[in-house]
């Protein structure tokens, strides 16, 4: 199936009145960092925080047109619900949506913000597409799926657009991917007035379902999946993105836990920008080399921005770890008076921040006077540790990490 321009352009004028046209941003840190000019196109600044109002709300428009009023019901991990929900409010009509257990609560308290009723079922989307399925079939509703629609998809699609109208001479864009709409919405958008430009998709390597596709050319489901970036843990796509998919981008890469983290405390430091760690996963494959961006123009879809606040310190902690400004380290001392605190003194003289010390005295590989001591610093980077562990090393300590 083909998303046609037509039908992408007629998308951008139902939405017009509805969205905003986000700014593309050329971040200077990123592109010294990485040889090339990195845009940052920032959809986590969109209406309901994310670009899933896109399609969810050309989709309701759709069925107006077409007569329709039924009430509608959804199934998500919060950023389609928002954008269902929004959508359903302003054309008066009642949503449903279903969401998995483990959704952040920043997330479903803003979609009953919305108006919508939010059901809480299984624990992960693909459990919640079935709840919203069971529900659309007892109540007779219509079921808007999150991506794998031909009207989400040309409503995702209108951000390819607005990408071309701000850098019509982009060489890259690249795209997180989870369900695959906004990958082939974007694919379809950007290559129908530009085939020049390359589109890659993005997703996290514990939740790979579309890179496995793209590489063995047809669909691809996994089992389960892993990931920090809830918005994009997705285990079966859709047959209708993968298949544009695959015909399409130039690519999908993957990233590490550890590289989104990096990713989202990057752009908190030095952009200021809220991302959540589906929308970071494009500057996480800049960053971490998956893709030749030297003297390129590279547009980075920072795809949305709704993280929940109690998320966001142990993502900052999975940062630094990345970064090396933190260290976790173990060290077994004899139990006596004085012990620690010589201990602590050395890695104080080194320069190191304490932040926390615990003791083990149960291990069954301690002797019965020994206990061991959990540590974890902040230091000033990889050098700096290494130099922490060299000292304790010299002065007689057994360090293990």
């Amino acid at each position: 199936m083909d998303i046609s321009l037509n039908d992408i352009e007629r998308a951008a004028e139902r939405l017009k009145p509805l969205l905003h046209h986000t700014e593309l941003d050329l971040s200077s840190t990123f592109s010294k960092m990485s040889g090339g000019q990195i845009y940052l196109k920032c959809e986590n600044r969109q209406k309901t925080g994310s670009f899933k109002i896109r399609g969810a709300s050309n989709k309701i428009a759709a069925m107006i047109e077409s007569g329709s009023k039924r009430p509608v019901v959804a199934s998500s991990a919060g950023n389609h619900a928002q954008g269902v929900a929004y959508a359903a409010g302003r054309f008066g009509i009642p949503a449903t949506i279903v969401m998995p257990k483990a959704a952040p609560i920043a997330k479903v308290q803003a979609t009953e913000g919305y108006g919508a009723k939010v059901v809480l079922e299984g624990s992960c989307y693909d459990d919640a597409y079935a709840a919203a399925r069971r529900i659309c079939n007892e109540e007779g509703a219509e079921f808007l799926h999150p991506y794998n629609d031909p009207d989400v998809i040309a409503g995702q699609a209108t951000l390819g657009l607005e990408i071309l109208s701000d850098l019509p001479y982009a060489d890259i864009v690249i795209v997180p991917a989870g369900g695959g709409g906004l990958l082939a919405g974007v694919a379809s958008a950007v290559k129908a007035v530009n085939p020049r430009i390359q589109i890659y998709g993005v997703q996290a390597s514990g939740a790979d379902a579309i890179a496995r596709s793209f590489q063995e050319k047809r669909l691809v489901t996994t089992n389960s999946v892993s990931t920090i970036a809830d918005g994009i843990a997705v285990k079966a796509p859709g047959d209708i993105t993968v298949d544009i998919i695959n015909r399409l981008a130039d690519g999908v890469v993957t990233v590490s836990e550890a590289e989104i983290a990096n990713a989202i405390l990057l752009l908190m430091e030095r952009c200021k920008q809220i991302v959540e760690p589906a929308g970071a996963t494009p500057l996480a494959a800049v960053l971490g080399g998956k893709l030749d961006v030297a003297g390129k123009r590279v547009v980075c879809v920072m795809s949305g921005g709704n993280i929940d606040v109690s998320f966001v310190q142990n993502i900052i902690e999975r940062g630094l770890v990345a970064r090396h400004r933190r260290i976790r380290f173990i060290v077994s001392l004899i139990d006596r008076p004085g012990s620690l605190v010589q201990l602590l003194n050395i890695i104080a003289d080194a320069g190191a921040n304490i932040l926390s010390v615990e003791h083990d005295k149960l291990s069954e590989r301690l002797d019965p006077n020994e206990t061991s001591v959990h540590i974890a610093c902040e230091v000033g980077g990889e050098e700096h540790g290494r130099s922490v562990l060299e000292r304790l090393q010299a002065s007689g300590y057994t360090v293990t990490m």
